[in-house]
């Protein structure tokens, strides 16, 4: 891989502010054209009980640290991140197969998130409380948690980095990074950057791994490790919960959807159209938040889908590196067979394909964007996160009928409404059982809006204005006069 920064292509882990090479490897490939992009470092538990040792001396120093000067390190660090994107952009395409330009994307969006962490450190802060007794006085501070570890997945590997240590670090805690084994190059350069921008050594620490178990266990095991922030499958965090409650850790789990995506028959159509495509087939469909299950009123239902599928036709599935790509690979040939059996299943069952559903060829990760038509509740795509790029069409008729369809399953991450009656748009928005409701809109996220999932997807909320409170405890001061 060329850059032209190249010391931010590191393939060893990176702990208290160095690299640690390993004895073993493991191969990391480009999606798009299944060669090896990196050889890196395979770290174990021994590695990690290390990070867990520099990371928790490194907070002894950084939690007593000024705020106005964390605020200032996060600052410059986003500022590099800013300055290297372009290399940045690339790490992340090559590594996960996703269009340049949304790679690049990710990028800068990590920059503003840092930003508006340095922001909110600022405001961190407790407050007095109102006489009770004239012999005392009472007062609340904020005091972060301690060492975090955050386990982040391969669909977006630099945001979710950022997301999770870099609030954890504006807080004043310190973050130990595992990333995903397919991703992992991109944290690895945040580390580099991070030590660029004054971050002390042993405050961001990264464990690159093939096999999860060995690493996730000795973080969950530790008493050091104070918290816990996971972003992947509902099965993983589900483990992860259990095994973080012998040491009562802080636990935020950010896990799967199954987005319903439901549009009324006086809803502006082109303008719900144009939304869907952008909530199905955006990051090729690998995204929590992706509309799962479109329920279409059966009076439009018909030309809803002869829309969508003339602009899913439109899309071009490709190498990310190419400029006109719009659809990238899938991350691995796990997710192309589950895909296959997942359209296959539905076409057994009675749905239609009315574009796509095929595999491009021989052992491609490319999967064309597909819409399949008279979707059933009973079939496999209806019950499970599809995270790829196929739009399941599904009717009907009264509104109540809509909200029982949308509500029928374990997940509640993210939903979408489209109504021109702004009183059903409030109603059914309400109703919905998610995190994040799209109303009249596919555009769900926002730094100042409060992130995280209800019923099965999970714990905790990233972004907002109280971005920085899952990482700090409230301590309560009681002051006898």
């Amino acid at each position: 891989m060329i850059l032209s920064n190249n010391t931010l292509l590191l393939t060893n882990g990176w702990i208290n502010g160095a690299e640690i090479a390993s004895d073993a490897n493991f191969e990391v490939v480009n999606p798009a054209t299944r060669k090896v992009v990196a050889n890196v470092s395979d770290l174990t538990g021994a590695d990690v009980a290390s990070a867990i040792s520099a990371a928790d001396v490194a907070f002894q120093e950084w939690k007593t640290v000024p705020s106005q000067e964390r605020a200032a390190s996060v600052n410059q660090w986003a500022s590099l991140i800013e300055d290297n994107a372009a290399d940045l952009g690339s790490i992340v395409c090559r590594e996960n197969g996703k269009p340049i330009g949304e790679a690049t994307g990710e990028i800068l969006q990590c920059a503003a998130l840092l930003r508006w962490y340095a922001q909110e450190a600022l405001r961190l802060h407790g407050s007095t409380l109102p006489v009770h007794d004239n012999q005392q006085r009472n007062m609340t501070i904020k005091q972060p948690i301690g060492v975090v570890a955050c386990i982040t997945p391969w669909n977006f590997p630099a945001a979710a980095v950022i997301v999770k240590a870099g609030a954890a670090i504006a807080a004043g805690c310190t973050t130990i990074i595992k990333p995903s084994d397919e991703t992992p190059l991109i944290a690895l350069a945040f580390a580099r950057l991070s030590a660029e921008a004054g971050i002390p050594k042993g405050v961001f620490n990264v464990i690159p791994c093939k096999d999860p178990r060995e690493v996730g266990d000795a973080l969950c095991q530790s008493s050091r490790v104070r918290m816990l922030s996971f972003t992947g499958s509902t099965a993983v965090g589900k483990q992860l919960y259990t095994a973080c409650g012998n040491t009562m850790k802080r636990i935020a789990l950010e896990l799967g959807g199954n987005a319903p995506f439901v549009v009324f028959a006086d809803a502006d159509l082109e303008k719900a159209v144009a939304a869907a495509v952008g909530a199905r087939f955006y990051n090729s469909g690998q995204i929590c938040v992706g509309a799962n299950r479109f329920f279409i009123h059966k009076d439009i239902y018909a030309e809803f889908a002869e829309r969508l599928t003339e602009r899913v036709s439109r899309l071009k599935v490709g190498n990310g590196e190419d400029a006109d790509t719009t659809t990238g690979p899938m991350i691995n040939s796990a997710a192309i067979t589950r895909l296959r059996q997942l359209v296959s299943d539905a076409v057994s069952r009675g749905a239609e394909i009315l574009v796509g559903g095929a595999q491009t060829g021989g052992d491609s990760l490319l999967f064309p964007p597909t819409v399949l038509a008279n979707m059933t509740p009973q079939m496999d795509a209806s019950k499970t996160e599809i995270f790829g790029p196929v739009a399941c069409l599904y009717d009907f008729e009264t509104e109540t009928e809509a909200l029982e369809l949308a509500n029928d399953t374990n997940a509640g991450l993210s939903a979408y409404v489209f109504t021109g009656d702004l009183a059903r748009l409030l109603r059914f928005s309400e109703g919905l059982e998610a995190g994040v409701v799209g109303a009249n809109s596919a555009n769900i996220f926002s730094n100042d809006l409060p992130f995280g999932g209800s019923k099965e997807s999970g714990l905790g909320k990233e972004h907002g204005i109280n971005c920085l409170e899952e990482f700090v405890e409230t301590k309560s001061i009681c002051i006898g006069l």
